[in-house]
């Protein structure tokens, strides 16, 4: 298991056990099947980015909370990507609790689509789209962004990153965890 598998499972063993939930109420609170946490605390499976997403949001952590790997020197960042490399994820900086906010980097390779299910409630996004074009889903509207272009929503409603074109996608993510985290 490598150390950012290894760092995810036991990051969602230990939070989980401080919770004092069990397997079924984990599945219950974040809308990951038990098997599927059992596999993740196991090192048997990688999440996708979605899946991932899901569980910070039903333990109402920042996403960086189980990618952020304190073995890393200064300077150094973590990167997650889906087992099936249609996404990666790289925090800018690690999670900061007193201004309570993620600064994601994210690739979405050329033609993906990645869901996110709604975070807590008052939580904000912003997305700044550095190369390509994406295509942003929210409330049953798609709104497009050009390499250059910003746009900051409401992300406590289920929300989707398209790639409309034949190259990787690249853009950042302002996470503010406005509510509690």
């Amino acid at each position: 298991m490598d150390n950012l598998q290894h760092h995810l499972s036991d990051s969602l063993k230990q939070l989980r056990q401080a919770n004092g939930w069990s397997l079924t109420l984990a599945a219950e609170r974040t809308g990951v099947s038990k098997a599927m946490l059992g596999q993740i605390e196991r090192g048997e499976s990688s999440p996708t980015v979605a899946t991932l997403w899901k569980i910070a949001t039903g333990f109402n952590v920042p996403f960086s909370y189980f990618i952020h790997d304190s073995t890393l020197q200064p300077g150094e960042t973590a990167t997650f990507s889906q087992p099936n490399a249609q996404m990666i994820v790289r925090p800018l900086l690690p999670y900061d609790a007193s201004l309570r906010f993620d600064l994601l980097a994210v690739e979405l390779a050329a033609g993906a689509q990645s869901d996110s299910s709604a975070h807590e409630k008052g939580v904000v996004e912003q997305v700044v789209v550095t190369e390509g074009e994406l295509l942003l889903g929210f409330d049953g509207i798609w709104r497009r962004l050009q390499a250059g272009e910003a746009f900051q929503f409401a992300a406590d409603v289920a929300h989707s990153y398209r790639n409309p074109l034949n190259i990787t996608l690249r853009f950042h993510s302002l996470i503010h965890y406005l509510a509690r985290v």
